[in-house]
This record gives C-alpha cells, structure tokens and sequence, in this order.
C-alpha cells in the first residue's frame, strides 16, 4: 500500500467559517481519503457526486470506506463543460429526493471544476443549504475552484450565471490524482497558476518560469508547493472579500475574455485554462495599448502560456459579438463593462479607465477579415 509522501495545508478564513484544505500525495491509493474526510461529514447521509470520466478512477475505494459507518449513494454526471447546466443539478436533486435525504446530508463533490461546482450549488440549494466537501481531483480546481465557495451553472447566454456563495467544510487536494490528468487538462489548470502570479506575485512569476518544465512532468512535489502557494493566495482575498464585492474581483483576470470565448465557441470546446490563458493575453494587451505593461512585460506573459502549452490568441469572434458576451458579465456595472487590467506584472487592478475604442482594437486585432 502506497504511503503519502506529504501532508501539507492551510485554512481558509472566512465570514461563514473556516476550513482546511489538505494537501496530500496517494489517498486515493491507500484509502486515506476517506479518513481524512470524515471528521468534516456531519450525520450519517453521504451523496458522492463525480462523473463517468473520474468515477471509474476513485469512486470505489472512496465509497467502500465510506460505508462502513455512512449511508452512501453516488449520482455519476456526464463528463464536460457543456453538462453545467440544470440537467446535470436535477439529476443531483433528484438522487437526494428519491434517497429521502435531508439537512444531516453531506454532499462529496470528486472530480474537477464542473463536478465541484455543481455539487457545491447543489448543496447550496437543496433545502437550503447542506453540507459539502470538495476532492478536486484536477489541477485547475485543486488551484482555484475548489476555494472560496463560488457554486453555480452555465446558462447558454453566460458563463456562471447562476448560483449562489456556499463554503465547503473541507478541499482535500490529493497530488496523486494529477496522475491521470491528460496534457490538455494539466495544461489547463496551470493557467489558472500562471494567473496568481500575473496578479499577485512577480517572484511567483519568476518561480514559474523555472519550474513550469517539472511541473509538466508531473514532478508532484513542485506541483504540490503550487497548489499551496496558489490557495494561500486565493485564501488571502477570500477572507477579505468572501462574496466578490471588491478585492476577490481580481482573481478573474482574463475571464472576462475567456468567458467570451467559452460562451461564443461552445461549452467544452476550448477548456476554461485555455479561454482563460488567450484571454489573460487580451487583458495584457489592452493594458499595453492603456500604457500600463510594456511590450517586452506583454511577449513575457506570452512566454510564460508558451511554455505550459496553452494558447496565446482567441478564435476569431466578431467585435460586437464579442461586447455583446461581455455586457452579460457578472462584474458589469451601471451597464459599464469593468475589467481586471495589469498595472505591472504583479499588480492587478478592477478598472473601468479605458477607452472603449482601445477594447474594441484588442477584440478587433483578432478577426479573421473576409
């Protein structure tokens, strides 16, 4: 039996309650999982919700621990983008009312960034409001979704537009899982890494470009120590600002882009890392175009995407197209569109200072004319 070969971890502080995220190597090899789990399942009802890509993967091993002391059911999901949506929380909803679960319910969310937050939003509603655990189980919701408590579904009109703020009682991050990620998928959880550091932490930036190569190696050690350093960040702004109303704006820098493209070439087709990667390339580039990043800090942020494999410009979309996808952005206010721009690689700001003419030369740049 395989033995974890670190545990390390933080706690997220914030207005609902605190919680810890655990990071580990091999739970889900030597049923650890379970173990850790435990002490933050409250009653005696557990849902385990994954989908058909993950379950064949960590379902059982999980599942049997489990019910040694746990009523346990399970609702396996499709697997993708394009299932976050009502379907998908019905079919969750409708385990619950069929098993006669009630509020000592804990919902188990295993998988990645769909899985998790579907089961969160699931748990966020049901009765209003049930426990739940996050297992991420990619490297873009070990670094990112599964934290801070950001629930929700697609909507054919917009990314994310409907859900609600619900913490988790606990994330176990567990290394090993990363294991059977593909490329694609790694590469597009390292977006969201490369993310912190354009707009937090230049020497995070520096690191980076240092260790990106092990990373993708699957070198578990040095992606471990990016995880941490990726939630401690995001677990700094949660417990400032838990439901977004100011600072935690910032982590969606090149999401306002991406989700254009997300919505525009259909759910599932370009995966959240890779809109998010070709449009923290448009934010960088508008940032230029205001005077804010150089050209030389604009070709290192395309390096650096470079060099984790992902993509550096957009499909083309047509300009009003694309203003119209924005208007429906959860940061527009007062019907202005707001952005998380550079001031410097390192130092993100939420802005509506810059000319509309300027975005629309960023979008436009990247039309396939007739």
């Amino acid at each position: 039996m395989a033995a974890p070969l670190f545990l390390d971890g933080l706690t997220v502080h914030t207005q609902s309650h605190d919680y810890p995220i655990v990071i580990t190597e091999n739970a889900a090899a030597n049923g650890s999982m379970a173990q850790q789990i435990m002490p933050h399942i409250t009653g005696r009802q557990v849902l385990i919700v994954t989908n058909d890509t993950v379950a064949p993967l960590y379902l059982k091993a999980l599942e049997e621990e489990l019910a040694c002391q746990y009523r346990v059911e399970v609702c396996t999901l499709a697997d993708g983008e394009q299932y976050k949506n009502q379907t998908s929380i019905n079919q969750i909803y409708d385990v619950l009312m069929a098993q006669h679960f009630n509020r000592d319910v804990t919902l188990i969310a295993l998988g990645g960034g769909v899985v998790g937050d579907m089961t969160g939003f699931a748990a966020a509603s049901f009765m209003r409001g049930v426990n739940f655990i996050q297992i991420p189980t990619t490297l873009l919701s070990q670094v990112d979704s599964s934290v801070g408590g950001k629930t929700g579904i697609n909507h054919a009109q917009g990314k994310n537009m409907i859900g609600a703020f619900w913490q988790p009682q606990m994330v176990l991050a567990d290394m090993s899982t990363l294991k059977t990620l593909p490329p694609r998928e790694l590469s597009a959880g390292l977006a969201e890494v490369i993310k912190y550091a354009l707009i937090m932490d230049i020497k995070f930036l520096d690191w980076l470009e240092i260790n990106l190569p092990a990373m993708m190696a699957l070198d578990l050690a040095v992606l471990g120590e990016a995880v941490k350093r990726c939630c401690q960040y995001k677990a700094d702004i949660v417990a400032q600002d838990e439901r977004e109303s100011g600072v935690r704006a910032l982590l969606n820098f090149g999401h306002t882009f991406g989700h254009v493209i997300e919505t525009h070439e259909g759910y599932g087709n370009w995966l959240h890392g890779e809109a998010v990667a070709a449009g923290m390339v448009q934010a960088a580039e508008l940032s230029e175009k205001i005077g804010w990043l150089t050209s030389e800090e604009v070709a290192r942020v395309k390096r650096v995407l470079v060099l984790a494999n992902l993509p550096i410009a957009p499909p083309s979309i047509e300009v009003q197209t694309a203003l119209s996808l924005m208007g429906h952005d959860k940061k527009v206010k007062h019907g202005q569109i707001r952005l998380i721009l550079l001031k410097s690689l390192g130092d993100a700001v939420l802005t509506t200072d810059f000319e509309p003419s300027l975005l629309t030369d960023v979008l436009g740049q990247h039309v396939v004319k007739s």
